[in-house]
C-alpha cells in the first residue's frame, strides 16, 4: 500500500464511540495494532458521537483537532479506528495534510508485512487492490478531465478510467494464479484424504497463544511473538495423539473484532483448513477480562466462513497468570469440552499438554484397537492404502485369496473400513501399544517448505 521507512511512523491514534464511550480494551488493542504495523503512537484522539459524520467521520470540530495534533506532533500518519470511506478518508488528508488509514487499510497493511509464502503474498495483494479500487480518486484529482488541445481533443479516457482498468486487469490475473494454487492445494488435500486421518485446526482471537500452543503440541519451529496477527500463512503438521492414532493439524490466522470482509474473502487457503477440519480447538487467553467477547466474536468468523457447525473443543491458555491448574472440563455428555493449560511462558513451562492430548483423542473417537481386517482377493488398491497410512502389522492369505490384515487404528475409522464392499471386521484385541517415533511413518505435508514426505513425532 504504501513504503515504510525503517524507523517507524510518527503516528495519531483515532477512535469514536459511536452512541457510547470510548472503552479503554479498545484504545489499547489498536495501539497495539498500529504498532504491530510499525507505527508509533504519538498521540490518541478519542470522542463520543451518535452516528458518524458524513463528510469526516468524525465531525468538522474533531477533525480540527486532529489536524492541529498532528501538526503538533510532527505526525506522518493518521489512524482511524474505523472502517472510512473514500470521501471520508480524502477529506481528512486534505484537512490535515496528513496520510490518513482506516482500520482495514491498517490491517491490510500489518498482513502485507506478515505474509511469507507464495500464496499468501497473492491474497494479500487481492485483498489491498479491492481495497484499494474505491481510493484511486485519491491521488489522481488533477487528472479527472481529459487532455485536451491541438491533436490531444476526441474520444480518450481519463488517467482515473486508466488506472480501474489496470486495477481491474491485476484483479483477474491475482485471481486466476490463486485459482490455479487452490487447485494445487485441492490436490495435495485429496492425496491425504485418501489416507484417512483426521484433521484438527487451531482458532482463536489474535495473540491468544495459537503458535505458541502449536509447537508445544508438534514441536515444530514456527515463529512465535507477542504481537497481533504474528502468524499469517496456515503451516500443517502431523501429530500422534496417546495410544498412537495420528492427526493432522494445522495453525491459522488469527481473528479479531471488525475483521476487513476482503481479508475474510481473499485468505481462502488459511480459512479452507478450519472449515475442513473434523474438530477445531478454539485457544482462548483465559486472562484476558474479554475473554468472552473474543470467544464470541471468533465464533461469528467462523459462522461466516462456514465453519460454525465444526465441533469445538475450547482451550483456555495462559492459565499460569491467574495461578490455576491444567484441568479439564466435561460437557453434559461427558465429553471433553473444554482443556485449561499453558502452553509455555518466561517463567514457567508448558502445563497441561499431555491432558490436552488425551481430551483430543477422546473428542476425535480416535482410541487405537488391533483387529483383523478380511478384504476380498480384488481389493489391492484398498490394501495398498492401509500400507501407505502405516497401519498394517501382518498379512495373510486365505484359500480362497481373501486378504487378512492385522491393523491398528481406532474403532471409529474401523468401522468405516467395515462399510466397504466385501471387507468384514473378524477380531478386536487389546489396544495397540504406542508407537514410537522410530515406528512413524512418512505422511504428505501440505505445508509448502517440507519436503513431500516428513516424518513428524
Amino acid at each position: 500500500m504504501f513504503e515504510r521507512p525503517r524507523a517507524g511512523e510518527r503516528a495519531v491514534l483515532v477512535r469514536l464511540g459511536l452512541g457510547d464511550a470510548v472503552r479503554s480494551e479498545d484504545l489499547d488493542e489498536f495501539a497495539r495494532l498500529a504498532r504491530s504495523a510499525g507505527a508509533q503512537p504519538v498521540a490518541t484522539i478519542t470522542g463520543r458521537r451518535e452516528r458518524p459524520d458524513s463528510r469526516y467521520f468524525v465531525g468538522s470540530g474533531k477533525a480540527e483537532e486532529i489536524a492541529t495534533t498532528s501538526r503538533a506532533q510532527n505526525a506522518e500518519v493518521i489512524l482511524v479506528d474505523h472502517p472510512l470511506s473514500a470521501s471520508q478518508e480524502r477529506n481528512l488528508e486534505k484537512l490535515t495534510g496528513v496520510r490518513v488509514i482506516d482500520r482495514s487499510g491498517l490491517i491490510l497493511d500489518i498482513f502485507a508485512q506478515r505474509a511469507r509464502s507464495f500464496e499468501g503474498k497473492l491474497e494479500v495483494e487481492l485483498a489491498q487492490l479491492k481495497h484499494l479500487s474505491s481510493r484511486l480518486v485519491r491521488g489522481w484529482t488533477h487528472l479527472e478531465r481529459q487532455k485536451g488541445g491541438i491533436g490531444l481533443r476526441g474520444p480518450g479516457e481519463t488517467q482515473l478510467e486508466t488506472d480501474r482498468r489496470l486495477l481491474a486487469a491485476r484483479v483477474k490475473s491475482v485471481t486466476r494464479r490463486l485459482n490455479r494454487l487452490k487447485q494445487q492445494r485441492d490436490t495435495g488435500r485429496s492425496a491425504r484424504a485418501e489416507i484417512p486421518v483426521p484433521s484438527v485446526a487451531l482458532v482463536g482471537y489474535t495473540n491468544a497463544g495459537k503458535s505458541t500452543l502449536f509447537k508445544a503440541l508438534t514441536g515444530s519451529d514456527v515463529y512465535i511473538a507477542d504481537q497481533l496477527f504474528a502468524t499469517l500463512d496456515p503451516t500443517v503438521r502431523r501429530l500422534r495423539l496417546p495410544g498412537g492414532a495420528p492427526v493432522v493439524i494445522a495453525d491459522t490466522v488469527g481473528f479479531i473484532r471488525e475483521l476487513p470482509h476482503e481479508l475474510v474473502a481473499a485468505f481462502q487457503s488459511t480459512l479452507q483448513e478450519a472449515r475442513e477440519a473434523h474438530l477445531l480447538l478454539h485457544v482462548v487467553d483465559a486472562s484476558d477480562l474479554r475473554r468472552d467477547e473474543h470467544i464470541h466474536q471468533v465464533d461469528s468468523v467462523l459462522a461466516e466462513i462456514g465453519a460454525g457447525d465444526i465441533p469445538q473443543l475450547r482451550i483456555y491458555n495462559k492459565i499460569d497468570r491467574l495461578q490455576l491448574e491444567p484441568h479439564l472440563e466435561r460437557t453434559a455428555d461427558r465429553l471433553p469440552g473444554a482443556v485449561w493449560i499453558s502452553a509455555a511462558s518466561d517463567n514457567a513451562p508448558a502445563a497441561g499438554i499431555e491432558l490436552l492430548r488425551e481430551a483430543i483423542a477422546e473428542r476425535l473417537d480416535l482410541k487405537v484397537r488391533r483387529l483383523w481386517l478380511q478384504l476380498p482377493a480384488s481389493a489391492g488398491a484398498m490394501r495398498a492404502k492401509l500400507y501407505a497410512a502405516g497401519v498394517v502389522r501382518d498379512e495373510r492369505t486365505l484359500e480362497a485369496g481373501e486378504l487378512e490384515l492385522l491393523v491398528d487404528m481406532p474403532a471409529a475409522e474401523a468401522q468405516s473400513w467395515a462399510a466397504q464392499p466385501g471387507v468384514r471386521v473378524l477380531e478386536a484385541t487389546a489396544p495397540a501399544p504406542s508407537p514410537t517415533c522410530a515406528d512413524a511413518e512418512p505422511y504428505l505435508e501440505s505445508d509448502e517448505t517440507l519436503p513431500a514426505a516428513t516424518v513428524r513425532c
